[in-house]
């Protein structure tokens, strides 16, 4: 006998016969049908190398191996008990550290704000926030999950769609106020992307379309420029969440220049997870809380009106 071959499900009918008598009465027991339960329990002799019952007019009668491995058999099915119920508490509890892999605007102005609400909600997780550019390899394990606003592919990975956001010209009230209705872009100073972002849409966009507009500021750090922008230095492209969290607003624009505004850039954001963790309960705690507080309904869908006029 090869300690390999037994297997839990066969010991658990067993049990069940052991203890009723009959096949038709552990498989009513089991939710089985009696010949399911008779080829188990065939399968399970044939492993150990012994007969476990006899078979008489009155039904099962145990045989001495059946007495000899009922022990060790119950005690199978304490541990099974124990697992699963230690699985189940580990599921409620939740516990552990999750790495969180996102770009740095999406971690400062959406999932930081957010992790007080997490960790009442899970005392016992700890959060790791990446925030660096590069985005980490999720195959690698270089991060448990991660929000991206390009979706990732691989056979090893779970991928769900969380929001859509267009990007649209703003600034701060006053600035606005003063500038009215424009005429042309570059009836405002903007706020740029500096030159090695260029090839960027949004950066191409100001380029095509105000390429004599006062560059009151070029940096490729987007918090930067957001904090700038509500000081009143200038206009700039963002993303419409962006946009209401930094208390900015649109400008607005003559009709003639709105089929410029429909060329405006559009992001996704996908939560992403690699498949071999995407049900660990840590994992999956911080997943489902993310995709509850982060998807349309949750903010990162801008609904700032058209504004030309």
């Amino acid at each position: 006998m090869q300690a390999d071959d037994v297997r839990w499900d066969d010991v658990r009918i067993f049990l069940a016969v052991h203890r009723q008598g009959t096949l038709a009465a552990a498989a009513g027991r089991l939710g089985l049908d009696t010949s399911t339960v008779s080829r188990r329990l065939a399968a399970l002799e044939e492993a150990l190398g012994a007969r476990l019952f006899e078979r008489t007019r009155e039904g099962l009668s145990p045989a001495r191996a059946a007495e000899r491995v009922l022990a060790a058999a119950e005690a199978m099915e304490a541990a099974h008990a124990r697992l699963t119920r230690e699985a189940s508490e580990v599921e409620a509890a939740a516990e552990g550290v999750v790495r969180v892999s996102t770009a740095p605007g999406i971690s400062s102005v959406f999932v930081a704000p957010l992790l007080a609400k997490l960790r009442k909600r899970h005392p016992r997780i700890s959060i790791e926030l990446d925030a660096a550019v590069r985005a980490r390899d999720l195959t690698r394990h270089e991060a448990d999950l991660a929000l991206r606003t390009v979706r990732s592919q691989g056979a090893d990975l779970v991928t769900t769609h969380l929001a859509t956001a267009r990007w649209v010209a703003a600034a701060s009230p006053a600035l606005a106020r003063q500038a009215g209705a424009l005429a042309a872009w570059e009836d405002v100073p903007w706020i740029g992307w500096d030159r090695d972002q260029a090839s960027l849409p949004y950066a191409r966009w100001l380029a095509e379309r105000a390429p004599r507009a006062d560059i009151a500021l070029r940096t490729s750090d987007f918090m930067a420029q957001l904090a700038a922008a509500a000081g009143g230095l200038g206009a700039l492209l963002a993303p419409e969440p962006y946009i209401e969290r930094a208390k900015l607003v649109p400008l607005r624009y003559a009709a003639a220049l709105r089929p410029d505004a429909e060329a405006w850039h559009r992001d996704e954001l996908w939560i992403v997870g690699h498949r071999a963790l995407r049900d660990v309960p840590r994992v999956a705690a911080v997943w489902t809380f993310l995709l509850e507080e982060l998807r349309d309904h949750g903010g990162l869908t801008g609904r700032q009106k058209e504004r030309a006029g």
